[in-house]
C-alpha cells in the first residue's frame, strides 16, 4: 500500500488504443494487468485513438489523442486541410499538458517504431515525437515497452522514429531484429532489451482442441483463417491494388479447397477494417462449413484458436494467439517480424509470402504442418513458458526502471 503522506504514482498509457486493433487493446490489457499486480496505488489513464471504448472496456479515464476529429480521413478541401493543420499545432500542448500531469508514461507495445502498414510521417509517428519530446523536456520517464521496429526508408517518418527513440527514457523490442533496425536509424541499442510480445502474458484459455490420444479415424477438427485488409506496405502504394487481389483470391481459393473437403473452416478477423475480408470471403465460398466470428478481443480469439486444430493467419497478434494456445499455426508473412516470430516459437519453416500468395504452395504447407500437429504442440508448450519468464523479467526490469522510489518488493507472479 502507498504510505499516506506519499502521492500515488501516475501512470499514463499512449498509443492507437481503443481504435478497433485487437493486438493494440491486448498489449494495453498486459500493461494494465502488471500495473495492477504490481502497483495497484497507481492512478492510471490514457491519451489514445479510442478514448470512449477504453474507458468503457478497461475501466480508466481517458482522452482523444488528436485535437481534430477528422485527423484519419483523407483531407481533400481547404477547410479540412487547415483544421488538420491546426490540430498538428494545437497537439503540441496537449500532447505536453497531458505529459506533464505523470511521472510515468508507458507506451505498450505495437508496432509503434516501424511502417510495415500504409503510414504517414505527420500522423502517428508525428504523435510519438509529441510524446518523447514532451518527456524529456518536462522530466516525465517515457517507456517504450516491448516495441515492434523496422528500418524506413520514408526520411521524415526514419527522423522522427529515430527521435522518438532517442528521446525515449526506457526502451524494449519484441524481437531482436527490431533492436537492430532502431540501431541501423541511429539509436543507441546498448541497453535495451529484446523480450516477446506484451500479449503472451495475457492469460491463455483453457485448451479444447484436438485430443492427441484421439483414434485416428477421427474426422478433422476445424481450422481458423485469420484474414486482414491487406494491400502491402509504404513502399508499395502504387501496386497496392494488385497486392490486394492476389492475396485475396488465394484466401479464396484456399478456403474453397477445405470447404470442398468437409473441413469447417472459421474466418477470424483482428481489426474492424477486417469485416470486407470476410465478407467477400462467404460471398465468394457459398458453404455452410465457412462461417465467421467476432472477435472482440485477444481472449476472443485465443478461444476460437484453443478450438481448432489448425490456424492459417497473416495479422501479427493473430499469429501470436493462435502460438500462445499451442495450436500449429501456418503464417501468411508480410513483414519480417512474423518470419522472426515465427522462428522463434519454432515454426520458421511454416511462414508463406502474404504479398504473392499462391494457394497450390499453400495447401502443400498446410498439409506437412498437419502431419506434425503433435510435435509441434509440443514445442510450443515449451516456447510459451519461456516466453511467460522473460515477461516476467521485464515486468521487474519496469519496476526497478521506472518506479525506483516505490517500496515495492517484486512479487512471483504466476505465468498465464
Amino acid at each position: 500500500m502507498t504510505p499516506a503522506n506519499r502521492t500515488p504514482v501516475r501512470v499514463g498509457v499512449f498509443g492507437l488504443l481503443g481504435s478497433g486493433n485487437l493486438g493494440n487493446d491486448g498489449s494495453l490489457e498486459a500493461v494494465l494487468g502488471y500495473l495492477r499486480a504490481e502497483h495497484p496505488e497507481a492512478v492510471v489513464d490514457a491519451l489514445c485513438g479510442g478514448p470512449e471504448a477504453v474507458t468503457t472496456r478497461f475501466g480508466i479515464p481517458a482522452t482523444r489523442l488528436h485535437w481534430y476529429r477528422g485527423e484519419y480521413r483523407t483531407a481533400s478541401r481547404a477547410g479540412a486541410i487547415a483544421a488538420k493543420g491546426l490540430g498538428k499545432l494545437v497537439d503540441v500542448f496537449r500532447t505536453a499538458a497531458w505529459v506533464r500531469r505523470h511521472d510515468v508514461v508507458i507506451v505498450p507495445g505495437m508496432g509503434v517504431l516501424e511502417a510495415t502498414l500504409p503510414l504517414r510521417p505527420w500522423g502517428f509517428p508525428y504523435s510519438l515525437f509529441l510524446l518523447c519530446a514532451s518527456g524529456r523536456l518536462l522530466r516525465t520517464r517515457v517507456a517504450l515497452v516491448s516495441v515492434g521496429a523496422a528500418t524506413i526508408g520514408n526520411r521524415p517518418t526514419r527522423a522522427l522514429v529515430r527521435w522518438s527513440g532517442r528521446l525515449a527514457a526506457y526502451r524494449s523490442y519484441r524481437d531482436a531484429q527490431s533492436r537492430d533496425a532502431m540501431r541501423a536509424m541511429g539509436v543507441d541499442t546498448a541497453r535495451d532489451e529484446v523480450y516477446p510480445d506484451l500479449a503472451f502474458a495475457l492469460p491463455t484459455p483453457r485448451a479444447s482442441g484436438p485430443d492427441e490420444l484421439s483414434a485416428p479415424s477421427a474426422p478433422p477438427g476445424p481450422v481458423c483463417v485469420g484474414v486482414m485488409d491487406f494491400h502491402g506496405g509504404n513502399d508499395d502504394r502504387a501496386r497496392a491494388e494488385e497486392i490486394y487481389r492476389r492475396y485475396l483470391d488465394g484466401t479464396i481459393r484456399f478456403v474453397r479447397t477445405l470447404a470442398e473437403e468437409g473441413r469447417p473452416v472459421r474466418l477470424l478477423t483482428g481489426d474492424q477494417c477486417d469485416a470486407t475480408v470476410v465478407a467477400a470471403i462467404l460471398d465468394a465460398v457459398d458453404s455452410p462449413l465457412v462461417t465467421a466470428a467476432e472477435p472482440s478481443s485477444l481472449a476472443d480469439l485465443m478461444k476460437e484458436m484453443a478450438a481448432a486444430d489448425t490456424v492459417v493467419a497473416i495479422r501479427y497478434h493473430n499469429l501470436i494467439c493462435a502460438l500462445k494456445t499451442g495450436t500449429p499455426v501456418l503464417a501468411l508473412c508480410y513483414a519480417a517480424k512474423s518470419d522472426s516470430l515465427m522462428a522463434e516459437m519454432g515454426l520458421g519453416a511454416y511462414c508463406h509470402p502474404a504479398r504473392e500468395v499462391d494457394a497450390d504452395r499453400l495447401l502443400e504447407q498446410f498439409r506437412a504442418l498437419e502431419k506434425r500437429s503433435a510435435e509441434l504442440r509440443q514445442t510450443l508448450t515449451e516456447r510459451n513458458l519461456a516466453a511467460a519468464r522473460r515477461l516476467e523479467h521485464q515486468f521487474n526490469s519496469l519496476t526497478t526502471t521506472l518506479f525506483p522510489a516505490t517500496d515495492h518488493a517484486p512479487t512471483s507472479r504466476k505465468a498465464p
